[in-house]
């Protein structure tokens, strides 16, 4: 195929070729993901929470300030809610 000006600084073979990788990766992006689905399937299997496992993974994505902060604002909306948790009673039922 004869490389042909479209328009601009671009050729009809460099747009096929940008065209042809975002295909691959698409590929392997759900290969990926695939593979993902796969662990924490595994990981269920093995009595792990998958909701929690998900959160765990987007927190260490963070860091430290702004996890510090999330959860600063979660414990201010929590109380605001009436939602609080008492740990004084949950630590009292854990010594026992």
């Amino acid at each position: 195929m004869a490389t042909k000006l479209i328009s601009g600084n671009f050729s009809a073979d460099q747009l096929n070729q940008i065209v042809a990788r975002i295909e691959r990766l698409e590929e392997e992006k759900k290969a990926l993901a695939d593979d993902i689905r796969e662990v924490y399937a595994e990981a269920k299997a093995h009595g792990f929470d998958t909701k929690i496992l998900r959160q765990v993974i987007k927190l260490r994505k963070l860091d430290r300030a702004e996890l510090a902060e999330q959860e600063s604002l979660l414990e201010v909306y929590m109380e605001a809610l009436g939602m609080t948790v008492d740990h004084s009673a949950a630590d009292a039922e854990a010594a026992e």
